[in-house]
């Protein structure tokens, strides 16, 4: 495949930019990878594992001579990396990032970025229960939606880093960031905090229950315990950075289990019928739109 970058700079390398960095060497789609991470214990990692041309020491070191720069740290410390790379980006450099939420990005990048270089938020929807530099796969993009929110971006530029993350197997879509923190709220975000309090709620059932819960639990729990085994710490900003979209959305989760409940304490089982039939119909839906499988073990694993 055609290179489309010179030099990127990876700012966190954990499962998002490790995949990066294995696709891109995989198909010659930049001529150098740099990487960066805040601990040295990351830094040595990576450096064993060999999927960085380069790994430095600062972010500021990172993007130099940078024609991409992908920060892939929690969304947390966005604004703090944004500074610190903010004096040492080139003039024409791309800066774009990999977080689950927009409008915060963008609000925590934006202001740090100097005249002449350009922005472009996006999300990938794609990742597994497992983090860290030796998670990354070259494979993790393919078939999955990148999701870009360029608001005024140059075209040519939006035109280049669409081309480049379809060469990564990636679907491509613009949305406006606002939007973009709504649909999240609803296809991930909500659910994760659902599954977190569902484990919860089976921990606390386990102590009574002599570890049974664990013992016995069947596929579902085990689908939810899979979830909630994400990153406690971009999880946690994810929350903390989406809590409008992710609060209306679990306002409107509770009103359909509070419908649920009535249902099944007056024994209305047209009305559990009907809903699950609805439900089961957009399970198909994702399965049709290649967005996962019918196989029992997809998802864990790669």
């Amino acid at each position: 495949m055609a290179q489309f970058y010179e030099r990127v700079a990876l700012i966190g390398l954990g499962l998002i930019a490790s995949s990066m960095a294995h696709r891109m060497r995989a198909d010659g789609l930049a001529g150098e990878i740099v990487g960066t991470a805040r601990s040295a214990e990351t830094r040595d990692e990576v450096r064993k594992l060999g999927f960085c041309d380069r790994v430095v020491d600062t972010a500021a070191e990172a993007v130099d001579g940078a024609d991409l720069v992908v920060l892939c740290v929690p969304v947390g410390a966005m604004g703090v990396v944004a500074a610190e790379i903010g004096p040492h980006l080139a003039t024409g450099a791309l800066v774009s990032d990999v977080g689950s939420t927009k409008r915060a990005v963008i609000e925590a990048v934006a202001p740090h970025l100097p005249e002449g270089v350009h922005f472009i938020p996006a999300h990938p929807l794609a990742g597994t229960e497992q983090s860290g530099p030796h998670s990354g796969f070259a494979e993790l993009f393919e078939n999955r939606w990148l999701l870009m929110t360029p608001e005024g971006a140059d075209a040519d530029v939006v035109a280049r880093y669409k081309a480049f993350w379809q060469a990564m197997g990636a679907l491509v879509d613009e949305m406006e960031p606002d939007h973009h923190d709504l649909v999240v709220a609803v296809t991930s975000h909500a659910p994760h905090l659902i599954a977190y309090t569902m484990v919860g709620v089976a921990d606390d059932l386990r102590r009574v229950t002599d570890s049974e819960v664990v013992k016995y639990s069947a596929g579902g729990f085990r689908d939810l315990t899979r979830i909630a085994a994400s990153d406690p710490t971009m999880w946690r900003d994810v929350f903390l950075t989406n809590k409008d979209a992710t609060l209306e959305i679990l306002g409107r989760f509770t009103e359909e289990l509070f419908a649920l409940q009535r249902a099944i304490r007056q024994g209305d089982g047209d009305h559990l019928h009907a809903y699950f039939t609805r439900t089961r119909a957009l399970r198909r839906g994702i399965i049709e739109a290649g967005q996962d499988t019918d196989a029992p073990n997809f998802g864990r694993g790669r």
